[in-house]
């Protein structure tokens, strides 16, 4: 069985996150996860304190083991959120989308385990010298908002940046991306798109079959005219938001209008025409639905037995 320092530090029993995808991440895929031995993770993005608090009470009642909260920095729900995790004694907190650094001290002082997402190593050292246990080395390969780097480069760079440990992300789905992020430096890897089709996972059908349908060239980078690059699943609704990101005659405030609301419409309601449907370039590895349980057993399995196997390209 494949262990790493992640699992003794966050009392987990494979190092695997689950990436805490707004409108995906609820409680039902947190408890899953975390019961099948790797971290759930609740997204706190697309709720308000209150809300978050009524998910984390909801996954305690699902599952005993340690799992996490996502903290999305650009929320406008983020201080709320902030306060809410301290208030519930959440024991791990995943961050993305900003600088955590304003809520850090109060973090820490309760004794919770904070894991930044970051696409850069400036931002990994920040993190470190901030206080963070580890943090998450996002390749440009994932779902949803993006850097610049992808993850072949940014894992091994930040690995030598900082002395905390590094989880790896972007474009993971199988055992090879785990065997894989190993040899760059990594300690576990974070994996969201393989985790959209779970079954305990309770996004609408039409997603999860889009992402079972998915082939290599299946996603688009949209909102870089924004500052802010997503990855989907190509659609009609993003096509769309592309060819008007790039027009002169559409401004800033039409642009976020008209993508206002997407992403929920698609995960919820299933919305083909005007949902917008994050997932990373691994979508073309993912071909079934199956239990969280069953993908992270296959997932460690093949990695294990690659691992294992590898002595036989060194002679």
């Amino acid at each position: 069985m494949i262990k790493t320092p992640i699992c003794d530090l966050l009392g987990i029993e494979y190092p695997i996150f689950q990436g805490g995808m707004a409108w995906v991440a609820d409680a039902s895929l947190a408890a899953a996860v975390s019961n099948a031995g790797g971290l759930g993770i609740i997204a706190g993005m697309n709720s308000n304190g209150e809300q978050l608090r009524a998910e984390i009470r909801k996954c305690r009642e699902l599952t005993s083991k340690p799992f996490g909260v996502n903290v999305m920095l650009m929320s406008p729900y983020a201080d709320e959120v902030a306060k809410v995790v301290v208030e519930e004694h959440v024991q791990v907190l995943t961050t993305g989308a900003g600088n955590p650094g304003k809520y850090m001290p109060e973090w820490l002082k309760a004794g919770i385990k904070v894991v930044p997402v970051v696409a850069s190593v400036s931002f990994a050292r920040l993190a470190e010298k901030r206080g963070a246990c580890a943090v998450v080395a996002e390749g440009a390969e994932s779902g949803g908002h993006i850097g610049k780097l992808h993850t072949m480069t940014l894992v091994p760079q930040i690995c030598d940046a900082v002395r905390i440990p590094v989880l790896a992300a972007g474009g993971i789905a199988d055992g090879r991306g785990i065997a894989a992020s190993f040899m760059l430096g990594a300690q576990g890897v974070q994996v969201g798109t393989r985790f959209l089709v779970a079954k305990e996972c309770t996004i609408s059908q039409i997603y999860k079959d889009k992402v079972v349908k998915a082939k290599d060239l299946d996603t688009i980078v949209t909102g870089e005219v924004l500052g802010d690059a997503v990855r989907s699943l190509k659609t009609s609704f993003s096509r769309e938001f592309q060819k008007k990101e790039r027009s002169t005659e559409i401004n800033k405030e039409e642009l976020e209008k008209f993508g206002s609301g997407a992403l929920r419409r698609a995960a919820r309601e299933g919305d083909d025409k005007n949902g917008c449907f994050l997932a990373g370039e691994s979508a073309g590895l993912v071909k079934k639905e199956q239990t969280a349980k069953e993908i992270i057993e296959e997932m460690f399995s093949e990695a294990e037995n690659l691992l294992g196997g590898a002595s036989k390209w060194v002679k």
